[in-house]
């Protein structure tokens, strides 16, 4: 067993190594480029969504009130006669520097969480392929298995969701690679 407290540079290096390769992929790369397409009618969408005034946050449409109003016929209508829609309104203006270092704190989540099952299996000085399979699973189940649901239940497409599972895989590898490597002896 290997305590917190031994791991804290682990848990940093992977957190800043996810961070950087996260930005390079979001922003050097045409990898996640057609993950949300643009609307043909955009302008006319917003257009038409602005005086509504709704709230940031998440919403269904159309969304029974209850079980009894799922099953009636005029609710099954709205859904027959469609659009069924999932989104997410946010406000006109959002800080990326906020989603940054909420984003930073998450990574350190991930390492801390990691460090915690790693560090309970596995004593001081094992080797650097264990502590990198411990390590990396752990890793690459936060960063990847809970988008799956998304596909799953809300209908994100299932490409979205593969390639965010490869960058989990690949922030996993990199976490992986920062606890063996920075593992105490």
């Amino acid at each position: 067993m290997t305590g917190l407290t031994l791991l804290w540079l682990p848990i940093l290096v992977s957190a800043v190594l996810v961070f950087v390769a996260s930005s390079v992929i979001h922003m050097a790369s045409p990898w996640h480029k057609t993950d949300y397409p643009k609307l043909a009618n955009e302008q006319q969408v917003m257009d038409a969504l602005r005086p509504l005034a709704i709230p940031p946050g998440d919403y269904f449409v159309p969304r029974p009130a209850g079980r009894e109003e799922m099953n009636s016929p005029a609710f099954k209508e709205k859904v027959k006669q469609g659009p069924v829609v999932l989104f997410t309104v946010m406000p006109g203006e959002f800080s990326m520097g906020r989603n940054l270092t909420l984003w930073f704190l998450f990574c350190v989540v991930v390492g801390v969480f990691a460090a915690y099952i790693t560090g309970r299996a596995l004593p001081v000085g094992t080797p650097y392929l264990q502590v990198f399979r411990f390590a990396g699973a752990t890793a690459f189940i936060a960063y990847s298995l809970a988008l799956w649901q998304m596909s799953i239940w809300y209908n994100r497409a299932w490409l979205t969701t593969i390639k965010a599972t490869v960058d989990g895989l690949i922030y996993g590898l990199l976490t992986a690679g920062a606890f063996g490597w920075l593992w105490p002896r």
